[in-house]
């Protein structure tokens, strides 16, 4: 069945190739990006591939810019938006931390309620959170990441048990390490206000926490997992791919309960 699909975050990575590729399912977009300069490249890219995209700004961070969700009618909301930075939890920007989580949990959380209400009215739709590998695998120099993650899956499995007198689903999709560029801009950004003069942790450990950007994936293996998920009546309450990262994901939570200080 063909679906009406927002999807935020749409500007680059994951969320590009996902709109694009629902599209060319037949699927009917609506795909929003962070940047009035993004609006013309995306829909380029929808045109050289024999698709149309409804395209406007949203910064899930303006208030402004959510209510323009408000001027649509659609059957799934895909929460797709976020940032990655990192660095040592003790020493990192106290600012940096909070565009962290006004993005990837205010900011997503603000857009989902608008969501949830419109789906409410229709009885009936579906929400998508976009989380990670690392809502459940935080490690050191990641764990901010992986903190806002974390609260997305929380957030998540709450608001599927509220939604569900509604008949409307809520899922999370969490994808292993693929080579977007969004990993990358994560480790390139602990240089930006890193002082090995200044900060106690060391660069050699620094350096050594983006070692994971040389194992990265196909980002379109992921892209089509995504576009076959998003639109289905029945799916996992959290499908993770690959499957090896779903495994590294349940020994994580394994091993927290049998660590020890």
């Amino acid at each position: 069945m063909v679906k009406t699909i927002m999807i935020t975050g749409a500007g680059s990575g994951l969320g590009k190739g996902t709109a694009i590729g629902l599209a060319r399912e037949g699927h009917t977009v609506i795909a929003t990006v962070e940047k009035e300069e993004q609006i013309g490249g995306l829909r380029e890219e929808g045109q050289e591939a024999g698709v149309d995209l409804e395209v406007f700004k949203m910064d899930i961070t303006d208030a402004h810019d959510r209510e323009a969700m408000k001027r649509y009618d659609y059957d799934i909301f895909v929460a797709n938006a976020a940032i990655n930075e990192g660095g040592p939890i003790w020493e990192m920007p106290m600012a940096d931390i909070r565009r962290l989580y006004e993005i990837n949990v205010f900011g997503t959380l603000e857009t989902v309620r608008i969501a949830a209400e419109h789906f409410v009215e229709k009885r009936q739709g579906k929400i998508i959170f976009i989380s990670s590998k690392a809502e459940k695998m935080s490690s050191a120099y990641k764990g901010l990441y992986s903190s806002s993650k974390h609260a997305i899956g929380a957030i998540a499995k709450a608001l599927k048990q509220e939604m569900e007198e509604f008949n409307v689903k809520v899922a999370t999709i969490n994808p292993g390490r693929f080579g977007t560029g969004f990993n990358d801009r994560a480790v390139a950004a602990n240089w930006k206000w890193y002082d090995e003069e200044e900060h106690h942790t060391s660069k050699d450990k620094l350096e050594a926490s983006g070692d994971s950007l040389n194992h990265q994936m196909d980002p379109q293996l992921m892209i089509d997992k995504m576009v076959g998920i998003i639109p289905k009546e029945h799916h996992k309450f959290r499908v993770v791919y690959p499957e090896d990262t779903a495994e590294d994901m349940r020994k994580e939570e394994q091993k927290d309960w049998e660590t020890e200080i």
